[in-house]
């Protein structure tokens, strides 16, 4: 059975706890982390076939992980052996990764000095039939974009259907790199593109116009994300589904969240979702992607896809920990709750 595959760097998330006093208690609590690696989690989870290319190095620490990993059902074969150190970060639990206290310890990680030429993408890309990717691998360093690059032209001519998640951190770009200048390069190979408006702004240099945002209506956003499927259809071809996201915390502490997306040359939209028990923020936009996959893969009419992909992505809010353990019977009663 052909897998999906996914690709990036895998992190340990140190993440102490939220009012505590960690240092005196001796406690922290470590999660594997990393976009790539969330979706491949959530797609084993949900029983389809899932390999993941990384690299780690030799020693006692990366071994442990790798059985993790397999324990999960996730194949392992990708994964390149070499480097020094696993890239780290540091986030307390409840709060977002795009939040301004995140510090990422990842530099001269055995992922972030990968080289172009030593990863044998025909044996990698053997037997997959999804590749998946965020724009977090190029934004470490321009050496990786060149990795991604043999990867795209390699399972461009096997054919092999490519997603990206538009995923922003501010704090991985160096101020002499322009995210819109080098992600085209990269999205002009991709089929699936997931994101919102304002990544695709940033990252891509799709328009953005939002004279009033703070007065702003849920129309008027969803207005904008046709907008924004038009810009990235008309520039990159090979595109055919987008899907934007939108997560605000409201004034009252609750968070609202609904998603669109365009597929098969419509544009769909999910019910609007809303909760005041928010426990971890990190992860839900990878939960909704491997929701997104899974629904395009399971061919599940549209309207389906962006309501099983939003609730995914509503219920990763409710659990601790980078990686999702629901089942499809959670999120399918989180659907049935807010149709």
């Amino acid at each position: 059975m052909k897998k999906i595959l996914c690709f990036g760097e895998l992190l340990l998330r140190i993440s102490p706890p939220a009012a505590s006093n960690w240092l005196s208690q001796h406690q922290l609590q470590v999660y594997l982390g990393g976009a790539e690696l969330n979706v491949a989690h959530a797609l084993a989870n949900w029983k389809l076939p899932v390999s993941y290319c990384t690299a780690l190095p030799n020693n006692f620490i990366a071994d442990d992980i790798i059985n993790q990993l397999k324990h999960a059902q996730i194949d392992t074969a990708a994964i390149q052996r070499g480097g020094n150190r696993i890239g780290l970060y540091f986030l307390q639990q409840g709060t977002d990764v795009k939040n301004k206290q995140v510090y990422f310890d990842r530099k001269a990680s055995a992922f972030a000095e990968l080289q172009p030429g030593t990863i044998n993408w025909g044996n990698v890309l053997a037997n997959v039939k999804w590749l998946h990717f965020s724009a977090i691998v190029p934004g470490l360093n321009d050496t990786l974009v060149q990795v991604c690059e043999e990867m795209l032209e390699a399972a461009s001519k096997k054919n092999i259907t490519i997603s990206l998640d538009l995923n922003y951190r501010a704090s991985l770009w160096s101020p002499n790199r322009k995210p819109d200048t080098i992600l085209p390069s990269l999205a002009k190979y991709c089929h699936v593109i997931m994101g919102n408006i304002w990544s695709a702004n940033l990252l891509l240099g799709a328009p953005l116009h939002l004279p009033n945002e703070d007065k702003m209506a849920k129309d008027e956003y969803l207005h904008h994300a046709e907008s924004t499927v038009s810009y990235i259809i008309n520039q990159f071809p090979k595109c055919h589904t987008v899907a934007n996201t939108f997560r605000f915390d409201m004034p009252d502490g609750s968070l609202q969240y609904y998603a669109s997306l365009f597929h098969e040359g419509q544009f769909w939209v999910s019910p609007e979702m809303q909760s005041n028990n928010v426990k971890d923020k990190v992860g839900s936009g990878d939960c909704f992607m491997a929701a997104l996959v899974y629904g395009i893969e399971q061919n599940m009419q549209t309207q389906q896809i962006i309501n099983f992909a939003a609730a995914a992505a509503f219920g990763k809010l409710h659990e601790f920990g980078d990686v999702t353990q629901q089942t499809i019977p959670d999120i399918i009663k989180i659907m049935q709750q807010y149709a």
